[in-house]
């Protein structure tokens, strides 16, 4: 899942517009209409003011990769 998708899915589970969610976020309706669509090129403390509503952040993860180096350790 994207994270396009995960916003609009959690946004539409809360029942909440676009313009509701741009609201309560701080942001601008413009901002969640672009993280909706998918734009590559977005402010990641502005995504986190967007996910912290429903609980959650951006954050580093560890890549994991399926080699078959990976396999034999």
């Amino acid at each position: 899942m994207t994270l396009s998708e995960f916003v609009k899915e959690k946004r539409r589970l809360a029942n909440l517009t676009q313009p509701e969610l741009s609201e309560k976020a701080g942001v601008g309706l413009r901002f969640i209409r672009e993280l909706e669509q998918g734009k590559e090129t977005l402010r990641l403390d502005k995504v986190n003011q967007v996910l912290q509503l429903f609980g959650y952040e951006v954050g580093a993860l560890p890549l994991t990769r399926n080699t078959p180096a990976d396999e034999k350790s």
